[in-house]
């Protein structure tokens, strides 16, 4: 396992910009690596990215320099384990909505005694068991490896002083989409209920002294990084579709 130069910024307190990819595509995620991004999401929540594919993604990060998280397909630990397995630097797990939740993702991830992460021997982060000794793969994976869990429910709002005490995770992930819904306002996270729970939040999250997440556009970066997100990504699709139009835009003048 490389070192998680993406973590390694987060914790410098510098700004870590990635870019989230839906599609089954190795090649997208190089493409994406040329252009500068430090990072990439390879979301199997909500595209079409299967485990296999998921696997060459995150070689084709490694090969351009960027750091590989994934979004699990669920929260549960079946689920983060496989993708960890394949060589993520880390995960971005959906709905955690509690303390519970938010062990559960950390455990998923981190080696150690009791109900965590489990050991197996030749796996690709492990260099297929072919470089260092087991111990020494997994104490280098526990220190280099990135936890963020997602809020994106009314409960994880109310419930989000006692989730930021949690030990091991590395990000707070405000999920503006999936909120607004949970808070009856759905696909509007500009609606004022919506907007102040995000404001709330993340100042609690600033506050505790931890990393905040939240997703960007073109149009609202330089506002989501002037409040304190240092995690934060723009959707491949907002990206072209931004290019496409300013290339329109000239080409039509």
């Amino acid at each position: 396992m490389k070192k998680n130069r993406m973590k390694s910024k987060l914790l410098a307190g510098q700004a870590a910009l990635g870019c989230s990819i839906m599609v089954p595509s190795p090649q997208m995620v190089e493409m994406v690596g040329h252009t500068g991004f430090d990072w990439v999401l390879i979301d199997l929540e909500h595209g079409t990215i299967d485990l296999e594919t998921a696997e060459l993604m995150i070689m084709a990060a490694e090969a351009a320099g960027i750091t590989p998280i994934v979004r699990p397909q669920t929260n549960r630990k079946q689920d983060i384990s496989r993708v960890m397995d394949r060589g993520a630097m880390g995960v971005q797990v959906p709905h955690v909505n509690n303390v519970e939740d938010a062990r559960q993702a950390v455990s998923a991830v981190k080696f150690g005694p009791g109900d965590n992460r489990g050991v197996a021997a030749g796996t690709r982060p492990d260099s297929y068991g072919l470089s260092k000794s087991m111990d020494e793969f997994m104490k280098h994976s526990n220190e280099q490896t990135l936890v963020c869990v997602q809020l994106e429910h009314a409960a994880a709002i109310e419930n989000v002083d006692e989730i930021l005490k949690v030990e091991g995770v590395d990000v707070f992930f405000i999920g503006p989409s999936d909120l607004s819904q949970s808070m009856g306002h759905p696909g509007n996270p500009k609606a004022e209920p919506v907007k102040n729970a995000i404001a709330r939040t993340l100042l609690k999250i600033t506050a505790a002294g931890k990393i905040p997440g939240m997703p960007a556009s073109v149009d609202n970066v330089d506002a989501i990084l002037s409040a304190g997100v240092r995690y934060t990504y723009t959707h491949l699709p907002k990206l072209v579709g931004a290019a496409a139009s300013e290339f329109f835009k000239k080409a039509r003048s």
